[in-house]
């Protein structure tokens, strides 16, 4: 019988990849996706994707989408308290186990392993160490899709800003750069699944500067804007 976990959800493909491998494997129920967004702005921190997308993504996967809230300029402390609010309450309804899609920084995971085993829990990595060759190219052949929606400027030239991660891309991307963006070179929005009922329609809109990271605007296209209504708990 299967254990339940929830999922660290970015809305980018290896958190994605990594819902793909816990269902494969079947040695546990994803009950829940679990976002982090900044108020005000109603972003994913740090990818700067719309909450409309990540909502509609959930209602597409027909699963649950646990929102949590840190305010603009948020420092760490305040970052792992309402991470921990958010991994109390799971922890309470007898959920002990939290997905990530990590690949192989070793800092991040023992973050995230000090993190989670604060409030009981468990930290699991269902890509951890796959050579992220294959698993860019796995992720295409197998028809999942998705686009940049930053890059990082001083690794990564703007043009694969807001560009479909595809044969083309994972060609054209520099020798320096890892093919899934694991240090951090670029982030992605996923667009379709396996998974999901239908894919996301989106726009693109400007681009714009945060420091070195050039983010483009996506948002849902109007049609599938007026029908999106995510199962939020």
């Amino acid at each position: 019988m299967s254990r339940t976990c929830i999922l660290s959800w970015s809305g980018g493909k290896d958190c994605a990849l990594a819902l793909d491998a816990i269902q494969q494997r079947g040695d546990y129920e994803v009950v829940s996706l679990l976002t982090t967004f900044t108020r005000d702005v109603e972003r994913v921190s740090m990818h700067g994707v719309r909450r409309e997308l990540i909502q509609e993504q959930a209602r597409q996967l027909r699963l649950p989408l646990d929102e949590v809230w840190i305010d603009p300029q948020c420092d760490n402390a305040r970052y792992e308290a309402a991470m921990q609010t958010a991994l109390t309450d799971w922890r309470e309804k007898d959920v002990s186990v939290v997905a990530f899609g990590d690949l192989f920084l070793q800092e991040i995971r023992d973050y995230r392993d000090r993190l989670v085993e604060q409030v009981g829990m468990t930290a699991i990595y269902p890509l951890w160490e796959r050579d992220t060759s294959e698993l860019a190219q796995e992720f295409i052949e197998r028809g999942f899709r998705a686009v940049t929606c930053c890059v990082d400027t001083e690794r990564l030239p703007e043009a694969f800003c807001g560009r479909e991660i595809d044969r083309d891309f994972l060609k054209d991307l520099p020798d320096s750069i890892d093919p899934c963006g694991e240090n951090g070179e670029f982030h992605s929005l996923l667009v379709d699944a396996p998974q999901m009922e239908a894919s996301l329609a989106i726009e693109f809109g400007e681009f714009h500067y945060d420091r070195q990271f050039l983010f483009r605007e996506i948002t849902l296209s109007h049609h599938q804007s007026a029908t999106a209504g995510a199962s939020n708990i």
